[in-house]
């Protein structure tokens, strides 16, 4: 305004994982005009203390990023296990929602559903936990617990406008080696096959009169890619990738971050009405 920058503020939430005072939280809560990380982060502890806080990594495509404070007397948050939720299960989400003075907000809610996918613009979440927790702007990157106090899941998005009392969280089981890699590395390294797609529905197999139901069309496959090196065309649907069912874009984008540059694995195809497999060496 009148010829002055007007610096960008955002809030959000994180928890505490380690004594040496990791901090896990969205990417979207420390970025700025879509991917320019902010230049200054500052931490509020429900006691009040305040630090700035350094960023260890974060992970655009998954919206995770791993902070660092320097602070004693920490106490880690209990990582569960979102595996062994059931859906209608009790869980609460802690957060700092529309940044309101006085502290963190705790809403209730159940587990609505288990192993959604979010897609929006360059972010893919696999498995992410549905709950009615209401989850407001703040809350991102804060953890969703279960009646035991346990972490199972990172929220990260609300589904508004066409939908009501709809969160979504990213899975704790997914999150862990993704923020691993980020503490050990500073960054995530995926594979990569050269392959543009399309997803595989049942009114997509009936017009195309496809062999299956589900998977990956290959709409464009790179030339001197690995997919196009392992003999993989235009027109061929993948379904399945090293042994595991691939039934969506979720499901490649997991084993992509599962399997990494210089790996070799099996992908199952079809061509037609045949079924074919081919070895691919991931770049």
């Amino acid at each position: 305004m009148f010829g002055q920058v007007s610096p960008t503020r955002g809030v959000g939430t994180g928890f505490v994982i380690d004594e040496e005072g990791h901090i896990v939280t969205n990417n979207h809560v420390i970025t700025i005009d879509g991917d320019r990380q902010a230049q200054r982060i500052t931490v509020t502890m429900d006691d009040g203390r305040q630090f700035r806080a350094t960023v260890v990594g974060r992970d655009a495509p998954t919206d995770l990023a791993v902070l660092q404070i320097e602070a004693d007397d920490l106490t880690p948050a209990t990582l569960g296990s979102s595996t062994d939720l059931r859906v209608g299960e009790d869980v609460l989400a802690i957060g700092n929602a529309l940044d309101l003075a006085g502290g963190p907000t705790v809403t209730r809610g159940v587990v609505s559903a288990k192993g959604r996918l979010i897609q929006e613009e360059s972010v893919t979440i696999p498995d992410a936990i549905q709950t009615d927790a209401s989850i407001n702007p703040g809350n991102s990157g804060g953890p969703l617990v279960n009646d035991r106090g346990e972490v199972v899941g990172i929220t990260t998005a609300v589904i508004r406008g066409q939908a009501e009392g709809i969160g979504l969280a990213i899975s704790i089981d997914s999150a862990e080696p993704i923020v691993q890699e980020l503490i050990d590395e500073g960054q995530v390294d995926r594979g990569f096959l050269g392959v543009s797609i399309v997803e595989i529905t049942p009114s997509l197999a009936e017009s195309f009169d496809l062999a299956v139901d589900q998977g990956l069309g290959l709409e464009d496959v790179q030339i001197g890619g690995p997919a196009g090196d392992a003999g993989l065309q235009s027109g061929d649907v993948i379904v399945a990738i090293a042994g595991d069912e691939v039934a969506n874009s979720g499901d490649l984008f997991r084993l992509l971050t599962e399997h990494r540059a210089g790996e070799t694995v099996a992908v199952e195809y079809y061509r037609g009405d045949t079924k074919d497999s081919t070895e691919v060496t991931l770049g």
